[in-house]
């Protein structure tokens, strides 16, 4: 069955399935017919042996039948199927139509044969009260019940082999068919490239068994083709990110080194490589950090931390820098959480950073914790102007710049910033969204109780 198809699996299930029953039909249909021929032969003969019995009633010698000899003969005319013979006690054939049937006498009705004959013999006492009363005996010639059983068990023996070799082909025709959106899957599975990935299956043109296995086959797609449009994107960023650094490098190097120059000149050009290798460095860091997250390869130390004393020590870190922006810091509530202290620094110095670079001079940062049944909820807020509502979806991707008429004088950044964030967040079990409206942006942190 291994080399076979699942259609001509199917196709053979059906006609054995088709041949078993249409056999089993056939089977009781030929007991049912001979049954029936039974007691219509018995209902014969016991009509039969009634008339008989009357003409014969009162013989008790071989002698007396004479007298009745013609009408027997007449009856017995009347029935050419019908052999009658009358017997003594002592077992000697008073009568016998058929001088040649040696059918047993016993009691009751039974089947004989005899020269390729088929006979149903019925035998009874002619006066069943009288103990020396001679046996008076029918036998009906069957051979044409016979003919018309054998004829009916060929027909259904024929029956079946057409039957099961119907079914077989229309069992087959009907799998093929009800597995062609199987095939039509394989075609376009086996048609899957980079640019062929938005081929679809129409769930509306299977049957329901199958609308299930093509909703996850087109999701499946559908996967596949926001993972290469992402990576494609992240290429593209990423090469995007790289030229320019790379550029920079290419050309002060050249540049430095087109005629002799003074060992200051050089070093202050090495100082100036140095700047733009520690960005690509951490840039190509940032990056192996997100694969590491998209993959689930991140592992986390997890120590139940309190956040309001985490919060502190990083608001005293970026102090300074709020000072000189002339930004105002705060923070409200208590919670506590358990998470990888490294981690956790990394993604809320992300969000400060952030909120610091987008907020005007004589702003604000208000940092708020609290815990509910749900719950732990951070939010980090800065004043200043808002996001547009189309931007709002895409500030988690990598290498995404809000508008940079947004951002104050300052620090330069790849744009990862945020991605890191809620890779990390994503660790922890939480979710990371961004709400900005009157004059408000905030980076709402939601961690479940564990």
């Amino acid at each position: 069955m291994r080399g076979l198809s699942l259609t001509a699996r199917l196709g053979l299930l059906f006609a054995a399935c088709t041949a078993a029953v249409s056999l089993i039909a056939g089977l009781l249909f030929s007991r049912a017919s001979e049954a029936h021929f039974v007691e219509l032969d018995q209902q014969l003969l016991e009509i039969r042996m009634t008339a008989f019995r009357a003409l014969v009633s009162d013989v008790n010698a071989p002698a007396a039948l004479a007298p009745r000899m013609d009408a027997l003969q007449a009856e017995l005319r009347l029935h050419p199927d019908l052999t009658l013979r009358l017997e003594g006690r002592d077992g000697r054939y008073w009568f016998n139509s058929a001088d040649g049937l040696r059918a047993p006498g016993r009691d009751g009705l039974h089947d004989w044969q005899q020269d390729g004959i088929d006979y149903r013999v019925y035998s009874a006492s002619l006066r069943p009260d009288d103990p020396d009363s001679p046996r008076l005996s029918l036998a009906l010639d069957i051979t044409h019940h016979q003919h018309f059983l054998e004829r009916m068990q060929r027909l259904i023996w024929l029956t079946v082999g057409l039957s099961a070799l119907a079914t077989a082909l229309l069992g087959a025709w009907a799998a093929r068919s009800g597995l062609r959106p199987l095939h039509r899957m394989a075609e376009v599975a086996a048609g899957v490239s980079a640019t062929s990935l938005t081929a679809r299956l129409a769930d509306d043109e299977v049957p329901p068994e199958l609308v299930e296995l093509v909703r996850a086959f087109n999701a499946m797609l559908a996967r596949l083709d926001d993972t290469f449009q992402r990576l494609s994107a992240f290429s593209a960023d990423i090469a995007h990110e790289l030229r320019t650094p790379l550029s920079n490098l290419l050309t002060q190097t050249q540049v430095i080194l087109s005629q002799d120059r003074p060992a200051d000149e050089y070093r202050e050009t090495l100082h100036s490589n140095l700047e733009e290798l520690q960005r690509l460095a951490q840039m190509v860091s940032d990056m192996l950090f997100l694969a590491k997250a998209e993959h689930g390869l991140l592992a986390t130390d997890r120590k139940t931390l309190d956040l309001g004393g985490e919060l502190d020590a990083l608001l005293d870190y970026f102090s300074p820098l709020a000072d000189e922006s002339q930004v105002t810091m705060h923070r409200r509530g208590t919670g506590q959480l358990n998470a990888d202290r490294e981690m956790l620094r990394r993604a809320l110095s992300n969000l400060l950073d952030n909120a610091l670079r987008f907020t005007p001079q004589g702003g604000r940062i208000e940092l708020e914790l609290a815990s509910g049944p749900n719950g732990l909820r951070l939010t980090v807020a800065n004043s200043g102007e808002g996001i547009p509502p189309e931007l709002l979806p895409r500030l988690f991707d990598r290498f995404f710049r809000a508008d940079p008429a947004r951002k104050r004088e300052g620090r330069e950044h790849a744009g990862l910033g945020l991605a890191i964030t809620r890779s990390i967040v994503r660790a922890h079990g939480g979710e990371i969204r961004c709400e900005s409206a009157k004059g408000w942006t905030r980076f709402i942190l939601e961690f479940p109780t564990p």
